[in-house]
């Protein structure tokens, strides 16, 4: 992709009005790399309303629930083909000791959330019901484990839990109720040991990933992709030092990246200037610049790319809402969001010869999450309604594109391109396409050019308010959803779209 030279923002608000025209060439006859379904991955942790009013209510809630779990979250989840699903953090995870949470849930032990507002965890919900709630999902369930405050024989065991036939710990989990092992993929040593997961250097850290993965074992056909704790955002040397000292030992580093201007003054989520939202864009969008950063180190001690680059943490980070807990995390979530959703997305999904997976933060009632409870209530937030229409690029074959397009600048002086593509073939070989124009102020009149495809039919939908501040409350349920989109003419190879100002679009040729 390549972009013309930056317009001042200034410049950007004189154009009000005024359609941008971008021609976008199509190559689906040269195909790239499959889109793992895991790019669209998910995390819970146990921190505010995640867990407890968000999935889980118990069985004896009066709020409809499937065995505990919420029935409206359950089918929300569902519709969204949740592919994997992270747990039980985050900075809780070096906190959390498994045995606390499995046997008789009126005797299980109660704890102080010191992570998070300083609630009292009791421990209902454990690794059967997570790991259940997985299974009834049709998700891969991704245990982050306890490095921090845990022992190496601790996450050995749990490990033996999940998933042997045989032994003490299989006897144990059969008298919890499942006789049968789960299968379990996905298991990440630690969590943020740079920081709330020990505070640790990366040499120290290399160490301890060395001995604990050791005793990960695989149990009767179950096989572990472990998972390296990696680097915050712009820390290049601890991704170095994992290659270095780590290296093929793990099937994985993982990467965090929030879009946070200022972490002292992370803003509202809703009361936002029209420069406070190109600042926010542009932050996020940053994450195209680390992501290649990381790759480049990486494939200079992994060549062959054997060791994948997970994004396990993602999204927007602001203010708590006012009168909640500011160990909760809870935020709302407006077409912004919906915007900085879209546009990483589409950037993950032209980097998965090496990144394999992302997961945002969190799924339910936390930072930038697809759902929002209030007592027997709920609302899907516009960050949902993306990942819905997205989720055809899941497990399709990237197909490249190719565009110049203006290039934005932001009020604190970051670049950004003036709209955002990518493309798949799916499964069923239809080409999905989706979309995203962040300007405020005007269409972009996008016209797709394809290799030789010549569309026998053109669908889609998209994603739009009238106002970026624009939000989804348990009184107006429907303030931003998707709708049909019609705005789009076919000539020949040709497909010509109108993108309205701020808005997200998803099409099928």
């Amino acid at each position: 992709m390549k972009f013309l030279k930056p317009i001042s923002l200034l410049l950007l608000l004189a154009s009000v009005a005024i359609s941008a025209q971008v021609r976008v060439a199509v190559h689906e006859s040269d195909p790239g790399p499959v889109i793992p379904k895991e790019i669209y991955g998910q995390f819970s942790e146990h921190l505010g309303r995640c867990i407890y009013d968000g999935i889980w209510v118990g069985p004896d809630s009066p709020i409809p629930n499937i065995d505990g779990y919420r029935k409206d979250v359950f089918e929300a989840l569902k519709a969204l083909k949740v592919p994997v699903l992270r747990w039980p953090g985050g900075c809780f995870a070096d906190e959390y000791h498994w045995q606390d949470g499995i046997g008789p849930r009126e005797s299980r032990p109660r704890m102080i959330n010191s992570n998070w507002g300083g609630t009292v965890e009791d421990n209902s919900f454990g690794t059967h019901e997570f790991l259940n709630l997985c299974e009834m999902l049709g998700a891969e369930p991704y245990i982050s484990g306890n490095v921090g405050s845990g022992s190496v024989e601790e996450l050995a065991k749990w490990v033996e839990y999940m998933t042997a036939r045989g032994g003490t710990m299989a006897e144990r989990r059969a008298a919890n109720g499942r006789k049968e092992p789960w299968k379990v993929k996905y298991i990440g040593i630690g969590n943020e040991s740079w920081g709330c997961g020990g505070n640790m250097t990366p040499e120290y850290y290399s160490d301890l990933y060395r001995r604990y993965s050791t005793y990960c074992r695989d149990y009767d056909g179950n096989r572990l992709y472990k998972v390296a704790s990696g680097a915050s955002d712009y820390d290049y040397n601890w991704t170095k030092v994992l290659m270095q000292q780590v290296g093929h030992r793990a099937d994985a580093v993982s990467l965090h990246y929030y879009s946070i201007i200022d972490w002292n003054h992370k803003g509202s989520a809703t009361v936002f200037t029209d420069g406070e939202y190109y600042d926010i864009i542009a932050k996020a969008i940053e994450i195209e610049e680390v992501l290649r950063n990381h790759e480049v180190i990486m494939d200079t001690f992994d060549p062959e790319r054997r060791i994948d680059l997970l994004l396990d943490e993602w999204g927007t980070w602001f203010d708590v809402e006012p009168g909640t807990n500011p160990g909760h995390l809870f935020q709302q979530n407006t077409m912004r969001d919906a915007l900085v959703a879209a546009m990483s997305l589409n950037i993950f999904n032209k980097h998965t010869a090496r990144l394999k997976m992302a997961n945002i933060a969190q799924i339910v009632n936390v930072l930038q999450s697809m759902i929002l409870t209030g007592g027997d209530k709920m609302v899907l937030t516009p960050t949902y309604h993306v990942f819905r229409m997205f989720s055809g690029h899941q497990d399709a074959v990237a197909v490249p594109v190719e565009f110049t397009c203006d290039t934005l600048q932001s009020p604190s002086g970051r670049l950004y391109p003036a709209l955002s593509v990518s493309a798949s073939r799916t499964k069923e070989g239809r080409l999905f396409i989706t979309l995203a124009n962040p300007c405020l102020d005007k269409a972009q009149i996008v016209t797709l050019t394809m290799d030789a495809l010549n569309p026998g039919s053109v669908s889609g939908e998209i994603l739009h308010a009238a106002d970026i501040r624009a939000h989804n409350t348990f009184d107006k349920p429907v303030q931003v959803a998707p709708k049909a989109f019609v705005g789009f003419k076919v000539s020949g190879r040709t497909v010509t779209l109108t993108l309205p100002p701020a808005s997200v679009v998803a099409v099928t040729l």
